[in-house]
């Protein structure tokens, strides 16, 4: 039975990849979740797993170099699986610091951690591999309509939080250099679905739109991002971990590059489509509710990511359109509006209010 330590296993990408997993192999494999639990990490996404007998979550900081070591004492690990990272850009912008100690130094103590428990006189023992998982915002901007990122692409970070990124996987790539540390480094595109905390565009906009309330777009809108599932996401992932050759790079996109503003309006159609005739939310659907904010100081203009080398080498590439699965996520909220509500409350809600109250 193979042993996978998850890191920030109670957030979006996280929660989706545990769940996908423990579903694919059930009781084939063992999976530890740690994860510190800051405003993005809830439990109640594991609710569906959290009383088997091969899942089991510690509540632990990736900062904290002790309580990591011992991790790796107590349970022999055989894949570290590391999503742990402070992610959104406007809070790096905001508090810089705190993205530094945890997605760079906490990357470090996971890579040391796993060297020790790894490591043998005649190299790395077989069969153990960590996977950094990693953002195609290292690779800076794309001006323009052509072009994509590619895993030759020069690192190229623009904010805190990208910076902060590309800082983890020069780490791990030094490792694999200097020590010959058995890693892989993923770098996706923007990922959507269900359980995604709304201060990313598409679960912020089902969320206001529900609920008739302002649509905060930053700038003129026309930014480009690329898409992907979560779950084409999390079956790249795995594939990555069992079959991709040490210290190799791949990119993982989606083949779905929007415009912000084009999400916006295909959210705005999309609930219209599929809400009944007869429910209230309806009458406040309307581009109306779209307002253009003040844009996010240096804002990367398109991503556009370039996922041919994981198809050619592992056979990986994405299965869900955009239009299929906007409305699979749609849908999931729709059926979990209490959720919603639930992690909207406090904090949350104090950080939108700083966040979008310069309207155009």
């Amino acid at each position: 039975m193979k042993t996978y330590l998850v890191t920030g296993g109670a957030g979006f990408i996280g929660s989706n990849f545990i769940l996908y997993m423990l579903k694919k192999y059930k009781d084939a494999i063992k999976v530890i979740n740690v994860d510190c639990l800051t405003y993005a990490g809830n439990l109640e996404n594991l609710k569906e797993v959290e009383k088997l007998d091969n899942y089991k979550f510690l509540k632990i900081d990736i900062c904290d170099k002790e309580a990591i070591l011992e991790i790796f004492e107590t349970y022999d690990i055989d894949y570290v699986i590391h999503f742990a990272a402070e992610s959104h850009v406007d809070r790096s912008i905001r508090n810089p610091e705190v993205f530094v100690n945890t997605n760079v130094l906490g990357t470090l103590n996971l890579l040391n951690a796993a060297k020790i428990a790894w490591e043998t006189d005649e190299g790395f023992k077989p069969g153990k591999k960590y996977i950094q998982v990693s953002t195609d915002e290292v690779y800076g901007a794309l001006e323009g309509d052509e072009g994509y990122f590619y895993e030759t692409t020069p690192l190229d970070p623009h904010s805190p939080y990208s910076a902060s990124k590309t800082s983890a996987d020069l780490l791990v790539k030094s490792y694999v250099d200097t020590y010959q540390f058995p890693a892989n480094i993923t770098r996706c595109s923007n990922n959507y679905g269900p359980y995604q905390f709304p201060e990313k565009l598409i679960p912020l906009v089902i969320n206001n739109a529900l609920k008739g309330e302002k649509l905060p777009v930053y700038g003129t809108g026309k930014n480009v991002r690329d898409w992907l599932y979560v779950e084409d996401h999390c079956k790249a992932i795995d594939l990555v971990t069992e079959k991709a050759t040490v210290g190799e790079v791949y990119n993982i996109g989606g083949h779905n590059e929007k415009k912000n503003i084009e999400i916006v309006k295909i959210i705005i159609d999309t609930l219209l489509e599929m809400l009944p005739a007869d429910d209230e939310r309806r009458k406040h659907l309307s581009y109306d509710l779209i307002t253009y904010v003040e844009d996010r100081k240096g804002h990367d203009f398109r991503y556009a990511i370039a996922p041919d080398k994981i198809k050619n080498d592992l056979g990986w590439e994405p299965e869900t359109p955009f239009s299929k699965g906007i409305k699979l996520t749609i849908a999931w909220y729709l059926e979990n509006m209490d959720w919603m509500e639930r992690v909207t409350k406090g904090e949350y809600q104090k950080y939108y209010e700083m966040m979008y109250t310069t309207g155009k």
